[in-house]
């Protein structure tokens, strides 16, 4: 019976650390488990997918720039670019996590692996000591979402004493933020991107954005095409 119970517990244990493993593929880390890699120059690329403002206004040293809608748009050419040997990781990062989240999934839809996502963003990384690179000071779009929603709804509510009809206006912008909440979307963030403000000095389009990215690798390192590049 100890024998039969003693192969049971290691089965437990063996699928524990399968499923483990496997959901750490596609895994939120820390930014001390960041900083670890990062002291191995080919050991983890570090793609942030903020908005060029928002990436010139602070960023991780040695990260590389591809907005969210620009990598969404083209995720199959940068997963083909991300082709690593097992060991090398893909660190997603933003302001907060959330835009990381989504550029992870949509990368892991068309085959990337050792994808992650840095939990609490840029800020985090920089408030556990990280190095980061600093420059002109921008606002977040988060922070640029809760300012016009935000003003939209006070706005619409105040007018509503002189025009009740106004107050649909704040419901809604009330049903777009649970939408967004609901459906992991921001639609008022993605309109905000485009304004030159976060422009930064410059947004890239693919063929800079792959070309920025390290060279692919087949499993013993060997360079490999990368189908998705433009010709």
């Amino acid at each position: 019976m100890s024998t039969s119970t003693s192969d049971t517990s290691t089965s437990d244990t063996s699928t524990s650390d399968t499923t483990a493993s496997g959901a750490g593929r596609l895994d939120r880390v820390d930014a001390a488990t960041v900083t670890l890699w990062l002291q191995r120059a080919d050991a983890v690329t570090v793609i942030d997918v903020r908005s060029p403002g928002e990436f010139e206004a602070m960023h991780i040293a040695g990260s590389y720039n591809v907005p969210l809608e620009l990598l969404g748009e083209h995720a199959a050419s940068f997963a083909a670019r991300l082709r690593h040997h097992e060991e090398h990781q893909v660190v997603l990062v933003c302001q907060s996590g959330a835009r990381a989240t989504q550029a992870r999934r949509r990368l892991a839809g068309v085959g990337a692996a050792s994808l992650h996502v840095l939990d609490g963003g840029v800020p985090s990384f920089a408030a556990a000591g990280g190095e980061v690179v600093r420059g002109t000071g921008r606002w977040a779009l988060e922070r640029q979402v809760r300012l016009v929603a935000g003003s939209l709804v006070l706005a619409s509510t105040l007018a509503s004493l002189a025009a009740p009809r106004a107050r649909f206006v704040a419901g809604g912008i009330g049903a777009g933020l649970t939408f967004s909440s609901l459906f992991d979307l921001c639609p008022l963030g993605a309109l905000l991107s485009r304004l030159p403000y976060n422009r930064g000095p410059g947004r890239p389009d693919l063929t800079s954005a792959l070309e920025q990215l390290p060279h692919p690798s087949g499993p013993r390192g060997d360079d490999v095409q990368d189908p998705g590049a433009p010709s």
